[in-house]
């Protein structure tokens, strides 16, 4: 058996994993960056191409309070007030240090470029280019990260638990994925940096680690999970034809600056039909411009499908060809290039788009500290809930993610300071014991109940949901469960895909449980969670819910304190400009 022992372990090596191993590291901790993959090459912040929002105020006047106050009317009134604050207060530093470390800003007359992004007052979003954004962040925190002679890098860790001694997180529990070993991280704090749940669904835009494993990570420590049926769909990822080396959401800057026209397989528009069915028309004219806002967009989509008129990809159309080739090129000249090269001329042709499970707005439930129910287990970037209530404004994620990863990073290095080594033995034993009953008797095929579950999730927990789907999926769940059984199937091969898909089944069935008992619970539709025998907000349940792990079985809980900031309550109009 391998150990290690450091000051502060950071569970995910993403954007937020990154930042918080900088910040635990300059101030003083030894800190050991953990990861399934290599270190700053997975996650969601390497594959984002789109921008940051931070009010920098750049080129147009700003501040971070019209930042937050866009921010909670996203959230549909769920937000936690105090780290959406946080969020919002913290995010021009992060974005100027990251200018002073050489991301490469996009500029414009020698100011940092802001695009304006949907649902922001004002243009407040940075970008490196339409292509690199996400890229770029990554390869510069690699950068620091390598360049922290505290910081120790170490991929092709599986980490199976989180370990707690005496009710205190003391370090956690992996296996070496290339040899199946046990190892032993023995810390005096620990960090869940590993992202949202977006894996579980058929459909998504995550990078193949992100199944909700902090979340799992969480409850069997001991912690509570928040807003958990807040899952946030995009309903124009791509679909066909092939593309490769982009985002598969990179056709909303597309549709909102040059006019995207969605049709249905039957090559005829349909959005002005469900505009006028839900009376909003928000932004609805005959010139081309998008009319549906997005849960709009996506319900659209999903009922020409059902109704068979979908493209044969099972999707919808999205078309370019009414825009001047000269005008494509204008506006997004380097992708069209990419696009080329993946066989793609909007000018010729459609493609194919249909809703994609994005980003989760539940997870961990932190204090302003980062710091779980848990004592010294801290979270940070998209494994955090309730700053972004029931849907996440655009432009938020990297934000939170160079934000909390800080934060947690600083808070959990204080901790460090003051603390001994709790890690005994026993904070392990029953995760060592769980991995020696692996067994050769593979009596199903993980991969393959994998892909069930993501359809069962895909399907009837998707973006619209029901009674009667919710509890066929709660059932469905409880019989893939059965399923893998209590002991680890393994092949005992080098880098044992088996084990490592039980241990990922899990994760995500608990996970996936998570979600659906508080969909299934909360009888509204609001934000990202849409119920159709439910429709229309309702104001008695402007409530959180909490998720725990007791004795074995997940209870859910109504959490009415929502923490409200004293800066939300000020008027706009008092807000500095």
């Amino acid at each position: 058996m391998i150990k290690f022992e450091t000051d502060v372990l950071i569970v995910g090596a993403g954007g937020a994993g990154m930042y918080a191993a900088i910040e635990a590291a300059k101030s003083g901790a030894s800190v050991i960056l953990a990861d399934r993959s290599l270190i700053g090459r997975g996650g969601a912040t390497v594959m984002a191409m789109m921008t940051v929002a931070a009010a920098i105020g750049a080129q147009t006047p700003d501040h971070w309070e019209r930042h937050l106050a866009d921010t909670l009317t996203a959230g549909h009134g769920l937000c936690n007030e105090s780290l959406s604050a946080i969020l919002c207060e913290d995010a021009p530093a992060r974005i100027l240090e990251m200018d002073a470390w050489k991301v490469g800003w996009a500029r414009e007359d020698g100011h940092i470029e802001q695009a304006h992004a949907p649902g922001h007052d004002r243009p407040r979003c940075v970008y490196v280019d339409f292509l690199n954004t996400g890229p770029a962040v990554s390869k510069t925190l690699r950068r620091h990260v390598q360049n922290a002679s505290t910081i120790r890098r170490i991929g092709d860790l599986c980490i199976v638990d989180i370990a707690v001694e005496d009710g205190v997180a003391c370090g956690a529990t992996a296996i070496h994925m290339e040899t199946g070993e046990p190892v032993i991280l023995a810390a005096k704090a620990v960090v869940i940096a590993t992202g949202g749940l977006t894996r579980l669904y058929r459909r998504n835009s995550a990078s193949l680690n992100m199944a909700g494993d902090g979340y799992a990570l969480a409850l069997r420590a001991g912690a509570p999970l928040i807003d958990m049926e807040f899952v946030q769909f995009f309903p124009i990822g791509h679909l066909a034809p092939r593309l490769v080396g982009l985002d598969p959401i990179m056709w909303d800057p597309f549709r909102y600056k040059l006019g995207g026209i969605l049709l249905n397989g039957q090559m005829r528009e349909f959005e002005q039909r469900y505009a006028a069915e839900d009376g909003r028309h928000e932004g609805g004219r005959n010139d081309g411009t998008y009319v549906l806002t997005r849960d709009l967009a996506t319900y659209a989509i999903m009922k020409e499908v059902e109704a068979g008129r979908g493209s044969p990809a099972g999707g919808a159309y999205l078309s370019f060809k009414h825009v001047p080739e000269a005008e494509l090129r204008r506006a997004f000249g380097p992708v069209i290039d990419t696009l080329a090269k993946n066989g793609i001329d909007l000018t010729q042709r459609p493609i194919e788009v249909a809703p994609i499970a994005h980003y989760h707005m539940g997870g961990v439930k932190v204090d302003t500290q980062f710091e779980s129910a848990v004592p010294n287990l801290f979270a940070c970037g998209e494994a955090v809930g309730g700053a972004n209530g029931a849907n996440r404004l655009s432009g938020n994620a990297i934000t939170e993610a160079l934000v909390f990863g800080a934060r947690a990073g600083r808070s959990a290095a204080a901790t460090a300071a003051k603390a001994s080594h709790r890690w005994r033995p026993s904070a392990s034993a029953a995760t060592l014991d769980l991995l020696r009953r692996r067994t050769p008797s593979v009596t199903a095929n993980p991969a393959a109940l994998i892909g069930e579950l993501q359809g069962v999730m895909m399907d009837k927990v998707g973006p619209f949901r029901t009674q009667t789907q919710l509890d066929e999926a709660l059932a469905d769940i409880d019989r893939i469960e059965r399923a893998i059984g209590t002991d680890p199937m393994a092949s005992g091969a080098p880098f044992d895909a088996v084990l490592v898909d039980w241990l990922d089944l899990r994760n995500m069935v608990l996970v996936a449980r998570s979600v659906t008992l508080a969909a299934r619970a909360r009888l509204e539709s609001r934000g990202s969670h849409q119920r159709e025998d439910f429709p229309g907000l309702d104001p008695r349940w402007q409530f959180n819910q909490t998720v725990e792990l007791r004795d074995g079985r997940l209870a859910l809980a109504a959490d009415a304190r929502l923490e409200r900031s004293s800066h939300a309550a000020q008027p706009l109009a008092d807000i500095p400009a």
